[in-house]
Protein backbone atom coordinates (compact mmCIF):
# COMPACT_ATOMS: atom_id res chain seq x y z
CA UNK A 1 0.00 0.00 0.00
CA UNK A 2 1.05 3.48 -1.12
CA UNK A 3 1.08 5.58 2.38
CA UNK A 4 1.66 9.43 3.14
CA UNK A 5 2.95 10.39 6.91
CA UNK A 6 2.23 14.00 7.75
CA UNK A 7 4.72 14.89 10.68
CA UNK A 8 7.09 11.84 10.27
CA UNK A 9 10.02 14.03 12.31
CA UNK A 10 8.22 13.38 15.35
CA UNK A 11 9.04 10.29 18.30
CA UNK A 12 5.73 8.45 16.70
CA UNK A 13 7.02 9.56 13.33
CA UNK A 14 10.49 7.57 13.79
CA UNK A 15 8.83 4.67 15.82
CA UNK A 16 6.30 3.68 12.76
CA UNK A 17 9.27 3.67 10.22
CA UNK A 18 10.75 -0.06 11.43
CA UNK A 19 6.97 -1.05 11.35
CA UNK A 20 5.64 0.32 7.99
CA UNK A 21 8.90 0.58 5.30
CA UNK A 22 9.61 -3.48 4.89
CA UNK A 23 5.69 -3.67 4.07
CA UNK A 24 4.19 -0.55 2.42
CA UNK A 25 5.68 1.98 -0.03
CA UNK A 26 5.68 5.37 2.22
CA UNK A 27 6.61 9.01 1.76
CA UNK A 28 7.70 10.38 4.95
CA UNK A 29 7.12 14.33 4.91
CA UNK A 30 7.41 16.66 7.76
CA UNK A 31 6.86 20.33 7.92
CA UNK A 32 9.10 21.57 5.65
CA UNK A 33 7.72 19.20 3.07
CA UNK A 34 4.11 19.35 3.48
CA UNK A 35 2.64 22.46 5.87
CA UNK A 36 -0.78 20.96 7.00
CA UNK A 37 -1.41 24.92 7.14
CA UNK A 38 -0.79 25.22 3.29
CA UNK A 39 -4.37 23.99 1.68
CA UNK A 40 -2.50 25.04 -1.65
CA UNK A 41 0.53 22.96 -0.88
CA UNK A 42 -1.30 19.76 1.15
CA UNK A 43 -3.45 19.76 -2.14
CA UNK A 44 -0.61 19.95 -4.33
CA UNK A 45 1.80 17.15 -2.38
CA UNK A 46 -1.06 14.61 -1.87
CA UNK A 47 -1.98 14.93 -5.68
CA UNK A 48 1.55 14.30 -6.28
CA UNK A 49 2.09 11.11 -4.57
CA UNK A 50 -1.44 10.06 -4.62
CA UNK A 51 -1.35 7.71 -1.57
CA UNK A 52 -4.12 5.09 -0.72
CA UNK A 53 -3.74 6.18 2.97
CA UNK A 54 -2.85 8.95 4.90
CA UNK A 55 -1.43 8.59 8.75
CA UNK A 56 -2.31 11.93 9.87
CA UNK A 57 0.51 12.58 12.44
CA UNK A 58 1.39 16.25 12.27
CA UNK A 59 -0.52 18.50 15.55
CA UNK A 60 0.43 21.20 17.61
CA UNK A 61 0.90 18.55 20.75
CA UNK A 62 2.12 21.13 23.80
CA UNK A 63 -0.80 21.65 26.20
CA UNK A 64 0.36 24.73 27.60
CA UNK A 65 1.46 26.63 24.26
CA UNK A 66 -1.90 25.63 22.99
CA UNK A 67 -3.77 27.33 25.91
CA UNK A 68 -2.16 30.57 25.10
CA UNK A 69 -2.24 30.65 21.39
CA UNK A 70 -5.20 29.72 20.47
CA UNK A 71 -5.69 30.36 16.87
CA UNK A 72 -1.81 28.47 16.18
CA UNK A 73 -3.58 25.27 17.96
CA UNK A 74 -6.56 25.18 16.21
CA UNK A 75 -4.59 26.25 12.85
CA UNK A 76 -2.85 23.43 12.93
CA UNK A 77 -4.66 21.06 14.79
CA UNK A 78 -7.95 21.72 12.98
CA UNK A 79 -7.45 23.70 9.75
CA UNK A 80 -4.46 21.43 9.08
CA UNK A 81 -6.31 18.20 9.21
CA UNK A 82 -9.26 19.98 7.20
CA UNK A 83 -6.76 20.45 4.55
CA UNK A 84 -5.94 17.12 4.63
CA UNK A 85 -9.14 15.52 4.26
CA UNK A 86 -10.19 17.69 1.58
CA UNK A 87 -7.07 16.57 -0.57
CA UNK A 88 -7.67 13.23 0.76
CA UNK A 89 -11.35 12.96 -0.78
CA UNK A 90 -10.31 14.52 -3.78
CA UNK A 91 -7.54 11.55 -4.49
CA UNK A 92 -10.00 9.34 -3.11
CA UNK A 93 -7.34 7.87 -0.06
CA UNK A 94 -8.30 6.79 3.73
CA UNK A 95 -6.97 9.06 6.73
CA UNK A 96 -6.02 7.70 10.22
CA UNK A 97 -5.85 10.66 12.11
CA UNK A 98 -3.73 9.77 15.64
CA UNK A 99 -5.91 11.98 18.69
CA UNK A 100 -5.94 12.27 22.14
CA UNK A 101 -7.48 11.45 25.47
CA UNK A 102 -7.45 15.65 26.18
CA UNK A 103 -11.16 15.38 24.41
CA UNK A 104 -12.37 14.17 27.49
CA UNK A 105 -13.75 16.07 30.89
CA UNK A 106 -11.99 13.01 33.11
CA UNK A 107 -15.35 13.35 35.08
CA UNK A 108 -16.87 10.08 34.09
CA UNK A 109 -15.81 7.89 36.45
CA UNK A 110 -15.13 4.82 34.62
CA UNK A 111 -12.29 4.07 31.41
CA UNK A 112 -13.16 6.64 28.46
CA UNK A 113 -15.19 4.33 25.51
CA UNK A 114 -14.92 5.40 21.78
CA UNK A 115 -18.94 6.90 21.65
CA UNK A 116 -18.59 8.62 25.10
CA UNK A 117 -19.39 12.32 24.83
CA UNK A 118 -16.53 14.74 24.48
CA UNK A 119 -15.86 17.35 26.88
CA UNK A 120 -12.53 18.78 26.46
CA UNK A 121 -11.09 21.02 28.99
CA UNK A 122 -7.89 23.13 27.25
CA UNK A 123 -7.56 24.56 23.79
CA UNK A 124 -5.59 21.35 22.70
CA UNK A 125 -8.41 19.11 23.35
CA UNK A 126 -10.99 21.41 21.60
CA UNK A 127 -8.62 22.04 18.50
CA UNK A 128 -7.98 18.08 18.49
CA UNK A 129 -12.16 17.06 18.66
CA UNK A 130 -12.17 19.96 16.09
CA UNK A 131 -10.00 17.92 13.93
CA UNK A 132 -11.85 14.35 14.44
CA UNK A 133 -15.54 15.99 13.45
CA UNK A 134 -13.59 17.72 10.46
CA UNK A 135 -12.23 14.17 9.52
CA UNK A 136 -15.74 12.22 9.73
CA UNK A 137 -17.44 15.26 8.14
CA UNK A 138 -15.26 14.86 5.07
CA UNK A 139 -13.49 11.64 4.68
CA UNK A 140 -16.07 8.26 5.13
CA UNK A 141 -12.61 5.99 5.23
CA UNK A 142 -11.71 7.57 7.95
CA UNK A 143 -9.88 6.24 11.20
CA UNK A 144 -9.46 8.21 14.39
CA UNK A 145 -7.48 6.78 17.16
CA UNK A 146 -7.07 8.14 20.63
CA UNK A 147 -4.14 7.62 22.74
CA UNK A 148 -2.81 9.36 25.81
CA UNK A 149 0.56 10.45 27.38
CA UNK A 150 2.95 9.43 24.66
CA UNK A 151 6.53 9.32 25.39
CA UNK A 152 9.60 7.23 22.99
CA UNK A 153 13.05 7.97 21.94
CA UNK A 154 13.75 11.55 19.47
CA UNK A 155 11.13 13.99 21.40
CA UNK A 156 10.17 15.63 24.35
CA UNK A 157 8.14 13.08 26.25
CA UNK A 158 7.66 12.94 30.01
CA UNK A 159 10.14 10.25 31.33
CA UNK A 160 12.85 12.63 29.52
CA UNK A 161 11.90 15.72 31.00
CA UNK A 162 11.45 13.86 34.73
CA UNK A 163 15.39 12.18 33.80
CA UNK A 164 16.68 15.88 32.72
CA UNK A 165 15.24 17.63 35.85
CA UNK A 166 16.33 14.50 38.12
CA UNK A 167 19.73 15.56 37.03
CA UNK A 168 19.75 18.80 39.19
CA UNK A 169 19.71 19.33 42.92
CA UNK A 170 16.25 19.02 45.26
CA UNK A 171 12.87 17.39 44.87
CA UNK A 172 10.26 17.23 42.08
CA UNK A 173 6.75 18.21 42.46
CA UNK A 174 4.98 16.22 40.00
CA UNK A 175 1.09 16.27 40.05
CA UNK A 176 -0.63 12.90 41.41
CA UNK A 177 -4.21 13.89 40.93
CA UNK A 178 -4.25 13.05 36.95
CA UNK A 179 -4.30 9.84 35.94
CA UNK A 180 -4.09 7.97 32.36
CA UNK A 181 -2.23 5.45 30.53
CA UNK A 182 1.26 6.32 29.08
CA UNK A 183 1.78 5.13 25.96
CA UNK A 184 5.20 3.96 24.84
CA UNK A 185 5.35 5.51 21.14
CA UNK A 186 7.05 1.76 19.17
CA UNK A 187 4.15 0.29 21.34
CA UNK A 188 1.71 2.36 19.78
CA UNK A 189 3.42 2.10 16.22
CA UNK A 190 2.76 -1.22 16.27
CA UNK A 191 -0.57 -1.09 16.74
CA UNK A 192 -0.74 1.43 13.83
CA UNK A 193 0.85 -0.88 11.68
CA UNK A 194 -1.94 -3.30 12.41
CA UNK A 195 -4.77 -1.04 11.97
CA UNK A 196 -3.35 -0.26 8.28
CA UNK A 197 -2.81 -3.94 7.68
CA UNK A 198 -6.69 -4.50 8.32
CA UNK A 199 -8.39 -1.20 8.17
CA UNK A 200 -11.61 -0.77 9.30
CA UNK A 201 -13.27 2.59 9.57
CA UNK A 202 -13.88 3.99 12.94
CA UNK A 203 -12.50 5.47 15.92
CA UNK A 204 -10.08 3.30 18.51
CA UNK A 205 -8.66 3.98 21.77
CA UNK A 206 -4.88 2.46 22.13
CA UNK A 207 -3.20 2.88 24.80
CA UNK A 208 -0.23 0.89 26.83
CA UNK A 209 -2.03 -1.67 29.51
CA UNK A 210 -1.63 0.06 33.14
CA UNK A 211 -3.25 3.27 34.75
CA UNK A 212 -1.30 5.65 36.84
CA UNK A 213 -0.86 8.91 37.95
CA UNK A 214 2.01 11.61 36.63
CA UNK A 215 3.41 10.98 39.91
CA UNK A 216 3.47 7.32 40.91
CA UNK A 217 4.81 7.87 36.46
CA UNK A 218 7.92 9.94 38.02
CA UNK A 219 8.87 7.76 40.74
CA UNK A 220 8.83 4.49 38.47
CA UNK A 221 10.92 6.66 36.29
CA UNK A 222 13.86 7.16 38.81
CA UNK A 223 13.48 3.79 40.55
CA UNK A 224 13.45 2.38 36.97
CA UNK A 225 16.81 4.39 36.24
CA UNK A 226 18.59 3.59 39.18
CA UNK A 227 18.18 7.41 40.75
CA UNK A 228 15.76 8.16 44.06
CA UNK A 229 11.84 7.98 43.87
CA UNK A 230 11.57 9.68 47.13
CA UNK A 231 12.65 12.95 45.56
CA UNK A 232 9.02 13.06 43.48
CA UNK A 233 7.16 15.44 45.83
CA UNK A 234 3.08 15.31 45.17
CA UNK A 235 1.67 18.06 44.41
CA UNK A 236 -2.14 19.02 43.18
CA UNK A 237 -3.20 20.35 39.81
CA UNK A 238 -4.20 23.66 41.28
CA UNK A 239 -0.90 23.75 43.27
CA UNK A 240 1.01 22.75 39.86
CA UNK A 241 -0.90 25.86 38.30
CA UNK A 242 -0.46 25.22 34.89
CA UNK A 243 -2.29 27.39 32.14
CA UNK A 244 -4.46 24.77 30.72
CA UNK A 245 -6.60 22.45 32.83
CA UNK A 246 -5.81 18.67 32.40
CA UNK A 247 -8.58 15.99 32.47
CA UNK A 248 -8.56 14.09 36.40
CA UNK A 249 -9.26 10.69 35.02
CA UNK A 250 -8.38 10.42 31.33
CA UNK A 251 -7.93 6.24 31.44
CA UNK A 252 -9.09 5.05 27.80
CA UNK A 253 -10.86 1.61 27.30
CA UNK A 254 -9.01 0.03 24.47
CA UNK A 255 -11.71 -3.25 24.30
CA UNK A 256 -12.73 -2.34 20.59
CA UNK A 257 -8.78 -1.93 19.58
CA UNK A 258 -8.08 -5.11 21.24
CA UNK A 259 -11.48 -7.24 19.71
CA UNK A 260 -10.48 -5.64 16.37
CA UNK A 261 -6.63 -6.85 15.97
CA UNK A 262 -6.49 -9.96 18.08
CA UNK A 263 -4.59 -7.75 21.28
CA UNK A 264 -4.07 -5.64 23.71
CA UNK A 265 -0.74 -3.22 23.99
CA UNK A 266 2.09 -4.05 26.78
CA UNK A 267 2.40 -2.87 29.78
CA UNK A 268 3.57 0.58 30.18
CA UNK A 269 5.98 -0.38 32.17
CA UNK A 270 7.61 -3.02 29.46
CA UNK A 271 7.77 0.63 27.24
CA UNK A 272 9.43 2.23 30.34
CA UNK A 273 12.08 0.16 30.53
CA UNK A 274 12.82 -0.26 26.84
CA UNK A 275 12.78 3.27 26.25
CA UNK A 276 15.49 3.99 29.53
CA UNK A 277 17.50 1.04 27.44
CA UNK A 278 17.32 2.75 24.11
CA UNK A 279 18.26 5.97 26.12
CA UNK A 280 21.28 4.66 27.80
CA UNK A 281 22.79 3.13 24.32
Amino acid sequence: MRILVTGADGQLGAALRPQLEPRHDIVWTDRDDLDVRDLAGVRAGLLAQRPEMILHLAAWTQVDACEQHPDRAYEVNALGTRYVALAAREIGARVLLVSTDYVFDGELGRPYREYDNPAPLNVYGWSKLNAERILAALVPEHIIVRTSGLFGSGGANFPEAILRAAAGEGRLRVVDDQVCRPTYAPHLAEALAAIVAAPQPGSYHVASAGETSWCAFAREILSAAGGDPKRVEPVSSAAWGRPARRPRQSVLDTHAFEMTCGHALPHWREGLGDFLRQREA
